[in-house]
């Protein structure tokens, strides 16, 4: 890959990461701040209150989906992802000054259910705007690697913000941070975003974009879409399984340690970062993979990895106890998670033609994610509170079997040329040859 191509994958993954760090910043501190939005009670009633908010987010995702993913068809993925790094930058200094519930009563809560709601809407268009950039912008023989970089700068972003976790567990008391602390994460990722915006003004184009000509007035519509509607449903159906696994081993890891298995927050925020460094390091290693074996049996892996392991893998969770073997258990599950992680960006791109591309991996991603993705740390946390905490086990691994289906049954996508798709006639993908 030369430098230019290099360049552009720093600027779009640079810009994910951000995005991604203010999105799972949320997550990670919601131990703390829980109690400052909703009256005193049951703390596991007050984190299904914030996780709440958190799957309301992913509901603004279909609707950012279709309007970002139109802008990026449209206008060029440089407009769309320069777009969705603005609205995320409002998000985060919204949840910064947000007033609590002691000086505003559930006041504070509806500014934060307005920031969900747009950080839902930009993160919607920034999956598919930057899987689509760079997918585009790649070596076609080297896609899988450049796509997996998507993961790497998610990954990244949550590093960052529980590496600022830690160091606020260690420079600050807890009362300081339940109190006011819990701010300076959103303050730091409007920072960041500011900084993004202003890298991503400068950004070029890619070039199966900019010599695309097909398409027309129809360019990014609901009815281009529909005559690849095969391939939309397609995505959210390999999309379920992964974005279950992957949320319940990223987001809800931490609260899972410490609010089930009895970690301290500390011990349990540490396992967190030490196995995503892990993980973030094994996505251009998978994705470099697929470019030589294909992406079919790395989706396969993860499928049958995290439909047979979940259940065990949870329940020992649970009783690990102390920080290595958790860290282990950890681990195991994301290396299962990469299969899916590490090339399902570029899968997805690699379904549609450029003039539908961002919107076609956008709205049905989008779907999925507020389906399964949103909701996965909710319905953890409702089958715990009802006593059934191990329900919530089998119903991952339950998804992950849905997925597998799909995955044995899709056809191949590497090989496919970008820019020769037919932009009037729907692809034949979805039957294993």
């Amino acid at each position: 890959m030369g430098r230019e191509h290099w360049k552009r994958i720093w600027v779009g993954s640079a810009g994910n990461m951000v995005e991604w760090y203010d999105w799972f910043v949320y997550a990670s501190f919601a131990t703390y701040f829980a109690g400052a939005f909703f009256p005193d009670g049951n703390p596991t009633a007050q984190l299904m209150n914030t996780a709440g908010i958190f799957a309301v987010g992913f509901f603004m995702r279909p609707v950012g989906g279709w309007l970002l993913g139109r802008v990026g068809d449209r206008k060029g993925r440089k407009a769309a992802l320069t777009l969705t790094v603005t609205l995320m930058s409002a998000s985060a200094i919204l949840i910064a000054i947000a007033p609590t519930y002691a000086v505003a009563g559930y006041g504070g809560a509806l500014v934060l259910l307005v920031a969900r709601l747009l950080q839902g809407l930009s993160v919607g268009g920034e999956y598919a705007a930057s899987a689509t950039y760079l997918t585009e912008a790649s070596d076609p023989k080297r896609r899988g690697f450049a796509s997996s970089f998507q993961y790497v700068s998610m990954t990244v972003g949550q590093i960052v913000g529980l590496g600022l976790q830690i160091v606020l567990q260690r420079t600050m008391s807890d009362d300081a941070l339940h109190s006011y602390g819990w701010r300076i994460p959103f303050v730091v990722g409007a920072l960041g975003a500011a900084v993004i915006f202003y890298l991503r003004r400068a950004m070029l184009e890619t070039e199966v974009y900019e010599a695309d000509e097909t398409g027309g007035e129809e360019r990014g519509t609901l009815r281009a879409l529909w005559r690849h509607k095969r391939e939309a449903f397609l995505v959210i159906a390999l999309t379920m399984g992964g974005t279950v696994a992957y949320y319940t081993y990223t987001t809800y890891l931490t609260k899972y340690l410490s609010n089930s298995a009895g970690l301290s927050k500390q011990t349990a925020t540490l396992v967190s970062f030490t196995a995503l460094i892990v993980f973030a390091c094994l996505q251009p290693l998978a994705g470099r993979l697929s470019d030589r074996i294909g992406r079919r049996p790395l989706l396969i892996t993860f499928a049958v990895g995290s439909t047979f392991l979940t259940v065990p893998i949870m329940t020992l969770l649970k009783h690990a106890g102390s920080f290595w073997p958790a860290l282990g258990l950890s681990l195991l599950a994301l290396v299962v998670v990469t299969g899916y992680t590490s090339i399902n960006a570029c899968v997805k791109a690699e379904l549609f033609p450029t003039g539908i591309r961002a919107l076609g991996v956008a709205l049905p991603y989008a779907l999925a994610n507020a389906l399964f993705g949103g909701t996965a740390e909710y319905v953890a946390l409702w089958f715990k509170n009802a006593g059934i905490e191990s329900g919530f086990f089998w119903y991952v691994a339950g998804c992950a079997a849905v997925s597998l289906v799909v995955y044995v049954t899709m056809r191949e996508t590497r090989d496919l040329d970008l820019a020769r798709m037919d932009a009037t006639e729907p692809s034949t993908l979805t039957t294993a040859s």
